[in-house]
């Protein structure tokens, strides 16, 4: 008995040591698969992050907070011309990330609304906006961008910048502060929509200091009277149409909008209505 005794315990050390020896072989090759999962896991949430930061990018005026809509077919209720107020009302959208109209070309009655392209004199044109009380120097390219210079000046002769704020400030990735709704919640326009895109830049970098036209994502006909100012280097994305109407920029006082820029985002974040309030006065040009 003393003896089968001893040869069970042997036995049985020895299928122990053997059990536990596979399962720290077992142990280790599953530690092993697991680094390699978290290693690919990584790579593709690091992919996933470079996607959404171009697809936010490339969306950043069709999408979010202070996105252009296209406006819809004039009317005499809708959409009242734009006058020498600086309330100028246009006429109603929704905001939605596409246009409220298949079509946001415009309509025989908008076209009637639309600034001639001869009114930019094929020229440049000089002279100051007021952005919160400072004045800062501009420079419009009538040559490059007849139609949304021609347009810019009609507006601005007829006081529809006067004290509107600028809605809309984006400090991540695109760097600019946008402006020219009557609404303030980047809807509004001056009644008309109008195309195309000229002089949009060919390597898609709008340099520090540009004056561009906002418009609706994927429709180039689809501008009005929002614009934006660049107060950094900006990679802006083309999409299907293009990029955007770049029609002057600005020789000195940009220090103001790098200061409303620093003040940042009211409530935080990178993409919303400034925390500074940013309005425009008079624009002179010559």
């Amino acid at each position: 008995m003393a003896s089968k005794k001893k040869h069970q315990n042997i036995h049985t050390t020895s299928s122990a040591k053997l059990a536990e020896y596979e399962a720290k072989q077992a142990q280790a090759k599953a530690a092993i698969v697991r680094k390699k999962l978290d290693n690919k896991q990584a790579i593709a949430f690091g992919l996933a992050a470079l996607v959404i930061a171009a697809l936010l990018q490339l969306a950043y005026f069709g999408f979010g907070p202070g996105h252009v809509t296209a406006t819809t077919a004039a009317s005499p209720s809708a959409s009242p011309s734009v006058n020498s107020s600086s309330t100028a009302s246009p006429n109603s959208s929704t905001p939605a990330a596409s246009p409220t109209s298949p079509d946001a070309t415009a309509t025989s009655a908008e076209s009637s609304l639309v600034p001639n392209p001869s009114v930019a004199q094929a020229r440049t044109w000089t002279g100051t906006m007021n952005l919160s009380g400072a004045s800062l120097g501009i420079e419009l390219d009538g040559k490059e961008a007849p139609q949304a210079v021609a347009n810019f000046l009609t507006l601005s002769e007829k006081g529809f910048f006067n004290n509107l704020n600028c809605h809309r400030l984006t400090t991540a990735g695109i760097f600019v502060l946008q402006c020219g709704d009557p609404k303030g919640d980047g809807t509004g326009g001056p009644g008309y929509n109008w195309g195309p895109i000229e002089n949009a830049p060919t390597d898609n970098l709008y340099k520090t200091g540009v004056l561009a036209m906002a418009r609706v994502g994927n429709n180039a006909s689809s501008m009005g009277s929002q614009f934006f100012i660049v107060y950094k280097d900006s990679p802006i994305p083309a999409d299907s149409v293009g990029g955007y109407t770049v029609f002057g920029k600005i020789t000195s006082g940009l220090n103001t909008v790098t200061k409303i820029a620093a003040a940042g985002v009211e409530g935080g974040g990178s993409d919303g209505k400034p925390a500074l309030e940013a309005k425009l006065g008079a624009i002179s040009l010559k």
